[in-house]
């Protein structure tokens, strides 16, 4: 009887409890096999983006960066946010974080870029097609819920431990608010636009690259922002799978209970988040005031008349230079 109970019991699991995490593991493992040389020139691609990003801001002396920094600021922003990156890119230097600091640094810009390459034209994707946004929400939705710690496992099964785990999982990480950030801004675009465009005969790249875009440059550029913002939040998880930078210090300060370098780590990360945050932020919000409205050709070709060539038949208004008026159109005829 125990043995037909615990046969029934084992039937009863296999049938009502789904094997997922066996299912996961060998899909991984046969991509494992099958695409690793694919996997393999990824990881190149990434670690030469990376080493060629690491080599521009740790090669030069660290006052040349800062000064760039703050010519940058100063250009976006203004003398308060120029003068406070700078004083905030001193105090990394003096917590002698600045090479770990440019490493993270590097792993955001360049994880970031690539997430912003993918982003954009899937939420175009997604915007212009229904079909395509009800298969991409849920893919985002699964992203963006699901740990990072979890997806960082098929990651180092594939690229092996390094920056380009980190990378990868960077990018899988923040690449949600591009696309969904892009979408809004191109579907909240006024239809009435869109289809003045239409009348006067563009074609839908046009009227993509010159209305829909245009206008939804805002919300584009707060994706970007949100972007690097979550890019920055993955050092530390990056630091785990031996991307180094600050987040290995995290990770060192945290199995070592040094409250010293896990504060001193911490505080630099929080510099480059304020100054990358404030920094994008004021390039979109720059772009939104700085729009002007400019007579430009109509879609179709169409030129509007110029203003100087409109005429009006009130006698009154016409006065020749004898101080006389001029005589209306209907005695001259």
């Amino acid at each position: 009887m125990n043995g037909l109970r615990l046969q029934s019991s084992d039937l009863i699991d296999a049938i009502t409890r789904p094997e997922i995490g066996a299912w996961v593991e060998a899909f991984v493992d046969f991509i494992t096999d099958v695409f690793q040389p694919v996997f393999d020139v990824i990881r190149a691609v990434f670690q030469g983006l990376y080493d060629g990003v690491d080599t521009i801001l740790s090669g030069p002396p660290f006052w040349v960066i800062i000064l760039v920094a703050a010519i940058l600021a100063l250009i976006v922003r203004g003398p308060v946010f120029a003068i406070g990156s700078a004083l905030g890119l001193l105090i990394i230097v003096g917590v002698e974080q600045w090479e770990n600091a440019m490493d993270s640094l590097s792993l955001v810009l360049v994880a970031g870029l690539i997430a912003i390459v993918i982003g954009i034209p899937l939420g175009i994707l997604a915007a212009r097609s229904k079909v395509a946004s009800s298969i991409i929400r849920p893919l985002l939705d699964f992203m963006q819920t699901t740990p990072a710690f979890v997806y960082l496992i098929p990651a180092l099964i594939l690229f092996r431990i390094g920056v380009v785990p980190g990378i990868v999982a960077t990018i899988v990480f923040a690449l949600a608010p591009a696309v969904r950030l892009t979408e809004l801004g191109i579907r909240n675009v006024d239809r009435e636009v869109v289809e003045a465009g239409n009348a006067f005969g563009a074609s839908s790249w046009r009227i993509l690259r010159q209305i829909q875009l245009p206008l939804a440059m805002p919300n584009i550029m707060a994706g970007v922002n949100q972007v690097i913002m979550l890019s920055l939040s993955m050092v530390v998880i990056a630091g785990m799978v031996g991307a180094g930078g600050l987040g290995g210090d995290v990770v060192k300060s945290l199995s070592r209970i040094d409250i010293q370098l896990g504060s001193e780590a911490g505080l630099s990360v929080v510099i480059l988040a304020i100054f990358l945050d404030r920094l994008t932020a004021s390039l979109g919000a720059g772009r939104k005031r700085g729009r002007r409205v400019k007579p430009t050709p109509a879609p179709g070709g169409i030129r509007p008349a110029p203003a100087s060539s409109t005429t009006t038949t009130d006698s009154t208004s016409h006065v020749e230079s004898s101080g006389k008026p001029a005589p209306s159109p209907a005695g001259s005829r």
